[in-house]
């Protein structure tokens, strides 16, 4: 009896253990399963599965699943890394430029690749680790530096690799039975289980699931940090070694379409996004699960524009999937639901409703805030708005000895502002995102699937005007209205909910388009954009409303309050009566309406909408912000000091353009521009 009584005893032990185990794995588990019916999908829908089509498989997926490893260490210790794929196509063109066909080049120069990335991981980790910068900001900043240096070792297409270096990734490890690039993951996963039972690679857990206490525990976080993004880099650098084996040539372009894939791939794997828990394995088969469904999507004739949606879409199913639990934001947004359905059929009053649904979300304690004085207030602004009109006079005298005839000639100020009004108008979107202590990454394809329909729906015409541009700017307010209700609504990190959306749009612009946008702006929207009536251009005189406007808005309504409250604290915030969701879901709304106006202006200036139109403007908007003084971490920043880094940028830009200086450096100089403005302005996040 005794010994039965132990046996049941220890089977409730026993589930738990096997519990935990399953929740610790889950998300591994469910992408093995994932991979394999998609296995079976390409039998069924292709009718073989020999040899041959897995040796293809492996090779199309292994690029992906190797740079997808470097972005799981990243995001396992709490970080995101936005210049990966960046880093991927210099290693790419490096080579492409550089190796020769002899055995001692090849050997150089792929170690030269993998050092490569490793830099511009010990690059990002220095800024992040030691400075303690944002890592969203830094590696973003990062991202267009390296596109910048890409562009100058090959600003097109071109070179070519040899063929034994292709042939070392590529081919078969053993013939008819190992395809190479299966053998360089396998090493990899190895690699990475020593690591894990290392002090490193348990530190690396540690800080992703709590910083604080690893750093209370005796780990030196820093230090693991900084060879966190070094460790990563080394991945990319490897990725981008692989892809140029595969394609034997370079391309500048050809790492961009990763990034939404590496996101993607490493919430499939079962990573949390935010760190602490996951790996690199479920990666490997989330990597090869998106691009066999991309393949049976193209076997089963679907256009390759819907990629980018298919992947889009993947991204936030799986996100919103791996964070569903009894606590999670959608589980108490429909518990609420559920509550407003509740208090609706017994006719509750809406003042008693509120303060149930306060109850429901928050505990009831309210926190008593501190609100500095006036001039104490007055003279932090002028610290942080004051440099960039300072810096921007600088350029001004700069220009006047490089160019000449710009302190005095109105024709330089007039195309100044015409020029800077693309940026002044997404500083409101943008700035506004900011101040909250989010980011929208959506903006590009925002302002160009915008522009794209604006136009064609236009079609040179100023009768049809009147109907395309306000469709347009619907468009982009519903487009910020499913960003904010994806972040508000289902718990989803801003960073991931616009780069999905990003994706998502640039599919459709291009199943709407097909691939070639047509149409043409309408005449009174390029007059607007480019007339003259006494040497003013019409749009110089509607942007200063539009400034005058905005800072209003920011600065004197309730919605601005609103917005600064909850970049403060939206915790303290939601406590003092602001309503946070809905202002949220405004502020993304109002940056929507932002990209779609300035897609639809771009679409006037240039007289047609193009493809990748709004690709100049995702860095750009935010450095203005941040040069113009706002904290990126939100809370702090004035709409006149966004102009402020407007008229510098759009003054530098220009600088720049009348030199011999190649375009590649405007990219770069953007990105040194934010570090450099972030690095001054830190100290709340030092």
């Amino acid at each position: 009896m005794s010994a039965a009584h132990a046996d049941m005893s220890l089977k409730p032990s026993s589930r738990k253990r096997v519990g935990l185990r399953w929740s610790r794995h889950r998300g591994a588990l469910i992408a093995v399963a994932a991979f394999l019916v998609c296995l079976g999908l390409i039998r069924l829908v292709s009718g073989s599965l020999n040899y041959y089509d897995i040796s293809t498989i492996a090779t199309g997926g292994a690029t992906l699943a190797t740079a997808a490893i470097g972005q799981t260490i990243v995001v396992l210790s709490g970080g995101f890394d936005l210049s990966a794929a960046a880093v991927v196509s210099l290693v790419n063109v490096t080579l492409a430029s550089h190796m020769q066909d002899d055995p001692s080049s090849i050997l150089l120069w792929s170690c030269a690749g993998i050092a490569i990335g490793a830099a511009a991981g010990a690059f990002n980790g220095f800024f992040i680790a030691f400075l303690r910068l944002q890592p969203i900001v830094v590696t973003l900043a990062t991202m267009f530096i390296l596109q910048g240096v890409t562009l100058l070792v090959m600003d097109k297409p071109g070179g070519q690799l040899p063929a034994g270096f292709s042939a070392f990734f590529t081919a078969d490890a053993i013939p008819d039975w190992l395809p190479g690039p299966v053998l360089m993951l396998a090493l990899l996963v190895a690699g990475w289980l020593l690591l894990k039972n290392t002090v490193f690679g348990k530190a690396i857990y540690a800080i992703g699931s709590d910083r604080d206490a690893a750093r209370a525990a005796g780990l030196n976080t820093r230090l693991c940090e900084f060879f966190v993004y070094v460790l990563a880099g080394g991945l990319y650098g490897v990725a981008g070694v692989f892809i140029s084996a595969q394609t034997g040539s370079g391309d500048p372009l050809v790492g961009n379409p990763m990034l939404l894939q590496m996101f993607a791939a490493v919430v499939v794997g079962g990573t949390l996004l935010g760190g602490g828990r996951g790996g690199p394995i479920g990666t490997i088969f989330g990597a090869y699960v998106l691009m066999m469904v991309v393949n049976i999507l193209l076997v089963l004739n679907v256009p390759a524009f819907y990629s980018s949606v298919v992947e889009g879409t993947i991204l936030i199913l799986a996100v919103l999937g791996a964070s569903i639990t009894r606590t999670s934001v959608l589980a108490t947004t429909l518990r609420l639901i559920a509550h407003r359905l509740t208090a609706w059929r017994q006719g509750r009053l809406p003042r008693q409703l509120a303060l149930a649904e306060t109850r429901l979300r928050l505990p009831a304690e309210q926190p008593q805030v501190a609100r500095p004085g006036f001039w104490i207030r007055r003279q932090e602004d002028l610290r942080t708005v004051l440099p960039a009109f300072a810096c921007f006079a600088i350029v001004l005298v700069v220009s006047q000895f490089v160019l000449g005839s710009t302190l005095l000639s109105w024709g330089y100020y007039n195309s100044l502002i015409v020029l800077a009004s693309f940026l002044a108008i997404l500083a409101l979107g943008q700035g506004s995102v900011i101040l909250t202590g989010g980011l929208d990454l959506s903006l590009p394809w925002t302002i160009a699937f915008c522009g794209i329909v604006s136009a064609g729906l236009m079609k040179g015409s100023d009768s049809a005007m009147l109907y395309a541009l306000p469709l347009a700017l619907a468009m982009g307010t519903f487009i910020g209205l499913m960003n904010g209700l994806g972040i508000v609504a289902l718990g989803l990190s801003p960073i991931v909910m616009t780069l999905a959306m990003n994706g998502i749009l640039q599919g459709l612009a291009l199943v709407y388009s097909g691939g070639t946008p047509d149409g043409f702006s309408a005449p009174g929207l390029r007059w607007i954009m480019t007339g003259q009536v006494m040497g003013v251009t019409p749009i110089v005189p509607l942007v200063v409303l539009f400034v005058l406007l905005a800072t209003i808005l920011l600065g004197r309504t309730a919605f601005g309050r609103r917005v600064y409250a909850i970049g403060n604290s939206a915790r303290a915030a939601q406590l003092s009566g602001v309503p946070v969701g809905a202002t949220t879901v405004k502020v993304y709304m109002l940056s929507g309406f932002c990209a779609a106006l300035v897609g639809c202006l771009l679409a006037g200036f240039s007289g047609q909408a193009s493809l990748g139109m709004g690709d100049d403007y995702l860095l750009p908007s935010i450095a203005v912000a941040v040069v113009g003084g706002t904290l990126i971490t939100g809370g702090r920043g004035r709409y006149i000091g966004m102009i402020g880094g407007v008229l510098l940028l759009t003054a530098l830009q220009t600088l720049l353009a009348g030199t011999t200086l190649p375009y590649a450096t405007r990219a770069i100089l953007y990105g040194v521009v934010v570090l450099c403005a972030v690095l001054t302005l830190r100290e709340k996040n030092s």
